[in-house]
């Protein structure tokens, strides 16, 4: 059993060992950034692989989450949007949320049977603004979880760039009447105004891609 003289004598030597190499402190960081190109060194320009933080020692009692999400079935979701340009705007659409928030978000859909995702992304993207498309670059997969009432869902969201060829603004061809509403915003602008910082991250992501 440990006592509390044990524990203090054990975080005594564990700080006498992080003072021998330097204090360095832990630093927490993203794996979606590789490292520079040309870098002799290797040292990352951006966020390379976590390095989890010390573990902290607490007497409280732990609490887990209801595991009762563990015995729900699972069901797979996929679905296809992404950016639509015109020039440097991009059309976004207004919809309301689980909870009944009106959100600003990227157009997207599920993937019907028999379609490509770039199919799917074209599609979705006409019916939620109007705007019809085509597919000029792949950005990246958002892949998320979610429990329903009586389902979890892994949900996977195809995200490319798509370049203006015709159509107007409008939501009236939506089929499902999700999107309230369709603008155009500044591709600058975007982080400011989507909802979901995903989505905001897609915007980032293709931004780096565009500039490189």
């Amino acid at each position: 059993m440990t006592t509390p003289s044990d524990l203090a004598r054990m975080l005594a030597d564990a700080a006498d060992r992080h003072a021998r190499r330097g204090g360095s402190r832990d630093v927490l960081r993203y794996t979606s950034q590789s490292r520079s190109r040309g870098d002799s060194d290797g040292s990352p320009d951006a966020p390379t692989p976590a390095i989890m933080p010390a573990r902290r020692i607490t007497h409280a009692r732990v609490t887990f989450a209801s595991l009762d999400a563990q015995e729900l079935p699972v069901v797979r979701e996929y679905s296809a949007g992404g950016l639509i340009f015109d020039g440097d705007r991009v059309a976004i659409i207004a919809r309301h949320s689980r909870s009944g928030h009106l959100e600003w978000c990227l157009p997207k859909g599920h993937i019907e049977q028999g379609e490509t995702p770039q199919q799917t992304a074209v599609r979705e993207v006409h019916e939620e603004t109007g705007i019809l498309g085509e597919v000029v670059d792949s950005i990246a997969t958002i892949d998320y979880w979610f429990t329903g009432s009586s389902q979890r869902v892994h949900k996977l969201v195809h995200h490319f760039a798509l370049r203006r060829i015709g159509g107007d603004l409008t939501v009236e061809g939506d089929p499902d009447h999700e999107a309230e509403e369709a603008i155009w915003v500044r591709f600058d602008d975007l982080d400011g105004v989507l909802s979901y910082p995903n989505e905001r991250r897609i915007a980032w992501l293709y931004s780096r891609k565009r500039d490189s």
